[in-house]
């Protein structure tokens, strides 16, 4: 049975990241998509493990073909989501996780109407400010601008199937975990990867 697809989206500063990576290192049954941009490389960051880095013709050529599941420009650089990765790893059984916004969340599902989409909401507004102010990397105008820019992304937090408020990270690392878990144990899921479990039925079922 093909592997499940997640979408996680979160406004920044909502601790989406932290939450993901915590459940990759614990689940070795999923695997995080990993985007291709024409952006340069930043200290530390290694192609194929934090993106794919590639020149603009490049990106652009692929994409007329169709070849990227959601794609977007973000401050002059293109980023986008390689189709085929998605398809050959969820064709062997493996679970795929994409972190993106909810721009992105609508062009996927087009392609997998199936995928599991998890929203990612911090407490409050307050916090999410102290937070964005805790990394100590913004003036202020910057932080205005991303707490407006969070909202906007808030307001789209209906088109997902399930919310995390990340107000305790222990508490929202389980409760990540547990979408996770309780989509593996659906009835059809069972089914497909444990046909003999099922043996006892009868024909007609």
């Amino acid at each position: 049975m093909p592997g499940q697809l997640y979408i996680v989206s979160a406004p920044s500063g909502a601790g989406k990241t932290t939450l993901v990576r915590g459940l990759l290192e614990r689940d070795r049954g999923i695997r995080l998509s990993v985007s291709h941009t024409t952006r340069a490389p930043r200290p530390g960051e290694v192609d194929g493990q934090h993106y794919h880095f590639t020149d603009r013709a490049s990106f652009e050529a692929l994409r007329a073909v169709g070849g990227f599941l959601e794609s977007a420009e973000v401050h002059g650089n293109l980023y986008g989501t390689s189709r085929a990765w998605i398809e050959q790893q969820m064709a062997t059984g493996m679970d795929i996780l994409l972190e993106i916004d909810w721009q992105g969340a609508r062009q996927v599902r087009l392609a997998f109407p199936q995928a599991v989409g998890i929203f990612i909401l911090p407490p409050s507004m307050d916090e999410l400010e102290r937070r964005l102010r805790g990394r100590n990397s913004d003036a202020d105008e910057v932080i205005a601008r991303r707490l407006d820019a969070a909202l906007g992304e808030m307001e789209h937090v209906d088109e997902f199937h399930y919310c995390i408020i990340n107000n305790d990270l222990a508490e929202a690392q389980a409760d990540l975990a547990a979408v996770v878990r309780a989509c593996r144990v659906r009835l059809n899921v069972q089914k497909a990867r444990h046909a003999d479990a099922f043996s006892f039925l009868r024909a007609e079922h």
